[in-house]
């Protein structure tokens, strides 16, 4: 079905030497575009209908860099410029979207069961720090690490080169210094190539403060809701519809123009709307149809620390109708039960006991108490589909707002790390690894910003100060944002492995190949396959016992035990053959201490030695039909 939909504001090319401008201003009186070039020509333009403005200007095309000249005295980018090749107080770029050739007419996308996701920052993954950089990495992504998607932290136009994306001020530009648009098309196009889905991390919650001039042109946030970052976006309020309009657009415009094939939206409890219609149940909708005339699967994701399940439930039943979110409370319980944290808001959790609850239910703070909140918190999850939640053993948020970023792999064993990676992994929710987990990178991810206002770089180093007082760390292990050594430390190193390092990075690929071959250990879904989960507090193990109705089973054994612990068990009765053992040399154990090849559960109770830090993979052994 041929695609109907285009962008309806901003510079849009019409044949090839004239461009149609619209603009949403209706703080202006008078709007007109001047272009820049030497003789700073300007044309003003029309007042419409809802505070728009338009012109038809002759003569340029693709390249040619305008702005908007408000009331005749300042001259700002455009808010829906689709490229800013000075940064974000330099011109804006006329792009032809239809200029790039696409190779991808085949693909229809990826369902959200069929995702493992891998989180990458373009401008730390390489030493380039380019899209372009990442291609010849796709490979090695897909057959040595086995994920199904990357997702690229926002790369809308932010200050400087250095950032993490969340400052973001032109929603609908990819960033400059990454390769802009035509950079972030090679990189999704590829990716199609190779069978890999592209997952793009969007900001609706608020715009970063270093060139954000869109309250000059309208009515675009408010000060009736407070957001940790700023000015909240108006949603609701006077003059909302085309603020709305603004941001559907953009989820629109990246699977439309860009191929994306899934959303990810940043910290949505930081989005404040209390009309009748929701805007992200309107995004979620909007998107769907546009997915429906594109013959593609598009997946809408959020990240959310309200454990409310309203926004995946159905629209039937009162909810957004989001495909997932991001599930905290997993990563959460494994951060206490692997290092006992206590602090901050890891004074909620108590360890393996509600890990299995995470792994069991979804999210463990389901109505219940939070200390940390003092008030209850959350809802239940247990009748939401397992992959309708992302679950995460580290994260850019749980490693880079960390005092110094530091990742799991600087304070725990290798053991520990390959029983983390298995249960994220197995586990029946949607499985996400931060770049370079795979193989337990050891530089840090730190935060860091290329602000040009000293007072606002002042102010982001106090804002980190404040942030991490409850969690009593100290304020000068705190990394400089702005020092570029902050970002050069968060860079990648993945040339040279040591043999641990290569050991993890097959453990990683053996668990991402069984996920995807073994349905049994895949995405749970509806009412065929199914999952039991015992906490065995005492030993320091998990056990998640997972079947299908087709009569396939698998056990898993996830031990979390320091040293060997003796456990017995009653239950799943059966015979039990090997499939993966953490400890075997392959994955870079001495194999002295494995896990038997099979393993005989009676009712009676069968006893097993699990070895410190280990996880292991059984399948369930079919009895033989008699002739």
């Amino acid at each position: 079905m041929a695609d109907t939909w285009q962008l309806d504001f901003g510079a849009r090319l019409v044949g090839t030497d004239r461009v149609h401008f619209r603009v949403w201003a209706p703080k202006a009186h008078a709007v007109a575009v001047e272009m820049a070039d030497q003789d700073r020509s300007s044309f003003p333009m029309q007042s419409t209908e809802g505070g728009y403005f338009e012109a038809m200007v002759e003569g340029i095309g693709p390249g040619a860099r305008y702005r908007y000249l408000l009331d005749g005295k300042n001259a700002r980018p455009d808010p829906a410029s689709r490229f800013q090749p000075e940064g974000v107080h330099g011109p804006s770029a006329v792009i032809d979207p239809r200029s790039f050739v696409w190779t991808d007419t085949a693909w229809q996308g990826l369902r959200l069961k069929d995702m493992i996701i891998y989180e990458l920052h373009a401008g730390t993954f390489t030493r380039e720090g380019t899209f372009d950089a990442i291609i010849p990495q796709l490979l090695y992504l897909k057959e040595t690490v086995g994920v199904t998607v990357i997702e690229l932290m926002p790369v809308a136009q932010f200050p400087g080169g250095r950032n993490w994306g969340y400052d973001g001020v032109y929603p609908f530009a990819p960033q400059n210094t990454y390769g802009g648009p035509e950079g972030l098309k090679r990189l999704v196009d590829a990716c199609h190539a190779l069978g890999l889905a592209v997952m793009l991390d969007v900001v609706y919650n608020h715009l970063g403060p270093e060139g954000n001039y869109l309250g000059e042109y309208g009515p675009y946030f408010t000060d009736r809701y407070k957001t940790p970052w700023g000015s909240a976006i108006n949603y609701d309020g006077p003059d909302s519809d085309e603020v709305r309009h603004y941001i559907v657009s953009n989820a629109l415009y990246w699977i439309t123009e860009y191929h994306i094939d899934a959303l990810r939206l940043d910290a949505i409890h930081g989005i404040y709307d209390f009309s009748a219609t929701h805007i992200l149940k309107e995004l979620a909708m909007s998107v769907q149809h546009q997915a429906a005339t594109l013959n593609r699967h598009v997946v809408v994701i959020a990240e959310s620390d309200l454990n409310d399940t309203r926004i995946i439930d159905p629209p039937a039943l009162g909810g957004y109708g989001l495909d997932g979110q991001w599930n905290d409370d997993f990563h959460h319980a494994l951060r206490v039960t692997l290092r006992g944290e206590r602090r901050g808001y890891y004074e909620d959790f108590h360890g393996l006991k509600d890990l299995g609850t995470a792994v069991r239910d979804g999210f463990v703070y389901s109505g219940r108490y939070s200390a940390h909140r003092r008030r209850r918190h959350g809802s239940s999850s247990q009748q939401s589909r397992p992959s309708q939640l992302v679950i995460y053993s580290q994260n850019h948020d749980q490693v880079g707002n960390r005092a110094v970023g530091d990742r799991l792999t600087t304070h725990l064993p290798m053991g520990a790390l390959k029983v983390a990676r298995a249960l994220v992994l197995l586990s029946p929710q949607i499985p996400l690894l931060f770049m370079g987990e795979e193989y337990g990178e050891t530089a840090p991810f730190q935060y860091f910003i290329e602000h040009g206002d000293p007072g606002l770089v002042d102010a982001v180093r106090q804002g980190r100060r404040d942030e991490f007082a409850h969690f009593e760390w100290k304020a000068e292990d705190i990394p400089d944002p702005q020092d570029p050594a902050t970002f050069e430390r968060s860079r990648l190193n993945r040339e040279r492995l040591n043999e641990g390092q290569a050991g993890l990075l097959r453990w990683t690929r053996a668990l991402t190949y069984f996920r995807k071959t073994l349905p049994i250990l895949g995405a749970g879904e509806g009412t065929r396959i199914h999952h039991s989960v015992w906490a065995l507090e005492q030993e320091h193990v998990l056990i998640l016992h997972r079947w299908s109705d087709s009569g396939d089973a698998a056990l898993l054994l996830f031990g979390f035990n320091p040293s060997p612990t003796k456990l017995t068990l009653s239950r799943p009765v059966g015979s039990w053959q090997l499939g993966l053992d953490s400890g075997a040399i392959e994955f870079g154990g001495t194999g002295a201490e494995g896990m038997p090849q099979e393993l005989v559960i009676a009712p009676q109770g069968s006893t097993l030695i699990i070895p410190a830090y280990n996880a292991a993979v059984y399948a369930l052994v079919q009895p033989k039909k008699s002739i």
